[in-house]
């Protein structure tokens, strides 16, 4: 078998065939993901599932919005609690496993928020958020 070159041949016109190597590699690669993934889309097993009327439970979590401005005051979901009252408020709250969302004033002292999180350690509540604004781009 003898390929056509660039030579200047009179009368010979150069080859014009298309190398169809590289697009069956393609087709093979895909193929392959092809074959890999399909299984993929079907993995629910088939049941017959019976057929009642039944409501949806939606079990959100109560939230507890805790606010600490710069002198210290605490609000407890926007009103305004004693330091003295929040051990007592949380205590009341862990039936119902709260999450406690948590917004301290850039001036607040870390020692008030190191106060506020013990007492919410101490109540039992784990879940603690720090609510904090997105940085101006």
């Amino acid at each position: 078998m003898s390929f056509g070159g660039f030579e200047d041949k009179t009368g010979v016109a150069p080859m014009a065939e298309i190398n169809t190597t590289p697009l069956v590699d393609v087709m093979l690669v895909l193929l392959v993901i092809f074959i890999i993934t399909a299984p993929l889309f079907h993995q629910a097993v088939p049941v017959d599932l019976p057929k009642v009327d039944a409501t949806k439970l939606e079990d959100k979590p109560e939230v507890i919005q805790l606010a600490i401005d710069e002198a210290g005051t605490i609000f407890w979901n926007g009103d305004a609690i004693h330091r003295d009252a929040l051990p007592a408020r949380l205590e009341a709250a862990r039936g119902a496993d709260p999450e406690l969302h948590l917004r301290a004033d850039r001036g607040t002292r870390y020692e008030r928020v190191a106060e506020v999180m013990a007492a919410a350690q101490a109540a039992g509540i784990s879940k603690i958020a720090f609510v904090t604004e997105p940085a101006p781009r």
